[in-house]
């Protein structure tokens, strides 16, 4: 895998403001200056979302673009690579988001700015239902990053979504991967980045 062009997608209520989104974007900006870099702030609506990601990356080059995402990003980071068949590192990937959003219908604060304000509409829930019929991705291509710890999904039920995939289990750590800075360089090498 040598890998020129890479989306980054953040989780639910989350912004490219979020700790994972920033040490991978500084990495790329130094030691990847020459790959193309895109971290999109993902608007609530799952489908809008998926529009906005099929149109940024309609022409990137399908043999060398990889995507990243963490928790419901990692769920559409899945979405992308296999509708894209392009390589993928999921992070504490969101594998049941219709079920497991239904309950945060309504008004929403951003994590990172609690000032900001969106509304999570109930077809939302209906729009990942329907996303989540949209295949599997190639499991040679996929490096799932799940932790034991992670305090918001299960492990087991991640472990279980990617068969014959690498998955990189970590004892403990939490949703959020706070030890995210000892895992990098394995989740780069993975996509033939430095």
């Amino acid at each position: 895998m040598n890998t020129t062009h890479l989306l980054y997608l953040h989780g639910f209520r989350s912004s490219p403001l979020s700790t994972k989104a920033r040490m991978v974007a500084s990495r790329m900006h130094e030691a990847n200056p020459h790959v193309t870099w895109w971290c999109p702030q993902l608007p609530p609506s799952p489908a809008a979302a998926m529009q906005l990601l099929r149109d940024g990356v309609a022409n990137w080059p399908r043999e060398s673009m990889a995507v990243m995402g963490s928790s419901l990003g990692g769920f559409y980071a899945t979405c992308v690579a296999a509708q894209m068949n392009c390589h993928a590192v999921v992070l504490n990937p969101a594998v049941h988001p219709a079920r497991d959003l239904a309950a945060h219908v309504g008004d929403q604060t951003s994590w990172h700015d609690p000032n900001e304000h969106f509304v999570f509409e109930p077809r939302y829930v209906d729009e990942l239902r329907e996303l989540e019929l949209s295949g599997s991705p190639d499991p040679s291509k996929v490096l799932a990053v799940i932790a034991k710890g992670d305090e918001l999904l299960d492990w087991r039920e991640m472990t279980a979504r990617y068969p014959g995939s690498r998955i990189r289990l970590l004892e403990g750590s939490d949703h959020a991967i706070s030890d995210f800075a000892d895992h990098i360089d394995e989740v780069f090498g993975f996509l033939g980045l430095r």
